[in-house]
């Protein structure tokens, strides 16, 4: 998107650190920041950039920006923290790649929870399974088995950096112009994926010692980076919780959609109801239990949030009237 908009030049953010962004324009990188009246007039985190987004800047001497506007966002990936405090995790990605470890990371509940952050986005979701090389061919040919059963729609990716297995699958994936998310929790191997990506060691790594364990959260800031093949790849600090926020928590399970069809009430729950066809289904075994339990713990999670965030709105209306009050009393005063 090299052109300009209005007289601004059409840039990109790369990386965010303390509220100052990189972003890459067609005139190279730059140190930008936003203007006042963007601070004065953001109610919310969605207000300010996050990496990915496209926005218009001014560019000043000394590789210095000023960050205007920012344009309409086609994707974005957020998810709640434990202080019901909204992060974005980055916009205008058109895949996401969720790297789970096989020897200790491995959990089928951890990626629904990440899919439950795409799916109501026009995001593909894709599962690489990392670190094939530390268990057996018996265990890892379980592992795919399981992973097929419980998500048999979406692609799966087998890599090992240490033996340098799958790498070329995953070049393969990425496309020119198409920008592609690395998620999971910290030490998986997403930076040592994407380094191979690049073909650098640019991105710090845990060392030799810690690769069969957890590893260490090394990586503290979402940063893009641009593959060779034109592809554009952005690395993320590990995750340890991923906080659903959406209430459309449904539209990760195309089985128990299937299934509530055929529930007797319009709304039922699926935890207590006669006639329920999804407990119906769990009685008979044909639905996961693990599955089952993991969609009705997302539900009571964003109801959760849902509430929390009516709450905080509420709050934030009666603030709002206390400092419009305490105006007009000051007023009355002068």
């Amino acid at each position: 998107m090299n052109y300009e908009l209005d007289g601004f030049i059409i840039a990109r953010v790369i990386s965010e650190s303390k509220g100052s962004y990189e972003v890459v324009s067609k005139n190279g990188n730059f140190i930008a920041r936003v203007t006042g009246k963007q601070m004065l007039d953001a109610s919310s985190r969605d207000d300010y950039p996050a990496v990915g987004d496209w926005v218009t800047i001014t560019e000043l001497d000394q590789k210095q920006a000023v960050i205007h506007k920012i344009l309409p966002r086609k994707t974005i990936i957020k998810r709640s923290r434990r202080n019901n405090e909204i992060q974005i995790i980055g916009t205008n990605i058109d895949v996401v790649f969720i790297v789970e470890s096989v020897n200790r990371d491995y959990n089928l509940n951890r990626f629904e929870r990440y899919f439950a952050i795409v799916k109501n986005q026009d995001i593909q979701p894709v599962i690489i399974l990392n670190k094939i090389d530390l268990i057996s061919q018996d265990e890892l040919d379980l592992i795919i088995s399981q992973t097929q059963k419980r998500f048999n729609n979406i692609d799966i990716i087998l890599t090992s950096v240490f033996r340098k297995e799958g790498i070329n699958n995953l070049k393969d994936y990425i496309k020119k112009d198409k920008t592609y998310c690395f998620l999971g929790s910290s030490g998986v191997g997403k930076s040592s994926l994407i380094n191979s990506l690049i073909g650098s060691d640019d991105i710090k790594t845990g060392d030799i010692s810690s690769y069969s364990e957890r590893g260490k959260h090394i990586t503290t800031k979402r940063k893009m980076y641009f593959l060779e093949s034109g592809g554009i790849v952005i690395d993320n600090p590990g995750i340890r919780g991923i906080g659903v926020m959406d209430n459309k928590v449904e539209e990760s399970f195309d089985e128990i959609i299937e299934l509530a069809k055929n529930c007797k009430y319009s709304d039922c729950t699926h935890t207590s109801e006669r006639d329920c066809a999804v407990l119906k289904s769990l009685e008979q075994g044909t639905l996961d239990k693990s599955k089952y339990n993991n969609y009705i713990n997302l539900k009571k999670e964003t109801e959760f949030y849902e509430m929390s965030t009516l709450e905080k709105r509420k709050k934030d209306k009666n603030f709002g009237r206390f400092i419009k009050k305490a105006k007009k009393d000051l007023e009355r005063c002068e």
